[in-house]
């Protein structure tokens, strides 16, 4: 059986060559689909990591109760210090909590693409928030100064928004504003932001309050009783969330937005492309016709008949899977893009397409190769030995 399988499989590999053209329509058929899946399911991988990568377990957000994002939270002064002051908070050398009461605001500027608006936000943040956020540090310039209208600026948000070179001055509330720095946070949401003193936000956007604090905690496991103190202050009424699961929330639907497009198109696609296998192998059994009712009158079982379709078009399946999957790493790995994320603002984030993207495009290409061949293949074995002799 298996020298049988051996000698039908090679005889049909060598024809390959001279079905050039009609397999060459499942190849690029097959790699038009990987390429589509792959690199919409990218964007949302890459969203979605950027997102994740935001958060650490050790620090908390804290919200008002029943707000789901920063921009519909309002904390008072009061109550801003209250959740500082909690038990669970790590302290500084001098003594102080290791947070920030932080004000949201967003701005408009031109995209470096087309010079259209996009919402950018604006965050105000404390004394404390490079201590809060190690991961944040100055790349070019400096820190701004408390009470001056001066910012910094993310390292994504300056590749993807115009103005915001050093030395620059950006115009909104009705005031100028200096940027004075740039900084990275390991490519996170806050690196698609502008940052600028807490206070001197909300004096120019005429507020009082602030949309959320976060906090540094002692350690990862203090959150549960840091939650339970705030929960249960009368003078409170907050949502407190760790910082992973609060961005995993913020990613989730415009990630499933992205998968169900790229699950949905690239079905469409893919069904598209299985009739094209079918057609082809048809085609090639077809064409075979005669030699493969030779073989089965010289004593060839159909079993390896079978096998030898199947693997042709398993072949030529995993040949356009890699190419297509190929492509979408060359096209879009790496890729920066901005979307519009939950608060309504404008998040900087690059294209992943990873190993384990790179495998779901070769299976989808692979079950595509073998639906497209297996009626085939079962025509093959089916086929009346005599009348396709006479045919001859």
């Amino acid at each position: 059986m298996f020298q049988q399988i051996f000698a039908v499989t090679a005889m049909s590999l060598r024809g390959l060559p001279s079905r050039f053209g009609t397999s060459s329509v499942i190849v690029i058929g097959i790699a038009g689909v990987v390429a589509v899946l792959v690199s919409v399911l990218a964007m949302g991988l890459g969203f979605q990591k950027t997102v994740a990568g935001t958060g650490r377990p050790d620090r908390a957000i804290v919200l008002r109760g029943g707000s789901n994002a920063e921009l519909s939270s309002a904390l008072t002064r009061e109550n801003a210090q209250t959740i500082l002051d909690a038990a669970g908070v790590l302290r500084d050398a001098d003594d102080k909590p290791i947070g920030s009461a932080e004000a949201v605001v967003i701005v408009n500027l031109p995209t470096v693409a087309d010079g259209s608006d996009a919402n950018v936000t604006l965050r105000g943040v404390g004394r404390n928030a490079f201590k809060l956020r190690p991961e944040a540090r100055i790349v070019e310039g400096r820190m701004f100064e408390p009470a001056v209208r001066e910012l910094i600026v993310g390292r994504s948000a300056q590749r993807q928004f115009r103005g915001l070179s050093v030395g620059s001055t950006i115009a909104f509330r009705d005031s100028d504003w200096t940027v004075v720095g740039v900084f990275e946070s390991n490519a996170d949401t806050h690196e698609s932001e502008l940052m600028a003193d807490s206070e001197t936000v909300l004096s120019a956007y005429r507020r009082n309050g602030f949309q959320s604090v976060t906090v540094m905690l002692d350690s990862a496991s203090a959150f549960d009783a840091y939650k339970d103190a705030l929960t249960t202050n009368p003078t409170l009424t907050v949502d407190v969330k760790r910082e992973p699961e609060y961005y995993a929330e913020q990613s989730k639907q415009l990630t499933k937005v992205l998968n169900f497009l790229a699950y949905f198109v690239g079905g469409i696609m893919a069904i598209g492309a299985m009739f094209g296998a079918l057609n082809t192998m048809y085609s090639a059994v077809s064409s075979r016709s005669v030699e493969i009712a030779t073989l089965r009158a010289i004593g060839f079982s159909s079993g390896p008949v079978v096998i030898s379709v199947l693997v042709e078009a398993l072949l030529l399946a995993a040949l356009g899977g890699t190419l297509g999957a190929a492509l979408a790493w060359v096209a879009f790995n790496g890729n920066v893009v901005n979307t519009l994320g939950q608060n309504f603002s404008q998040i900087v984030f690059r294209l992943n397409v990873d190993p384990a993207l790179i495998g779901l495009g070769i299976l989808w290409a692979l079950v595509i190769g073998f639906l497209g061949g297996l009626f085939p293949a079962l025509r093959a074995a089916r086929l009346p030995i005599v009348e396709a002799l006479r045919a001859q």
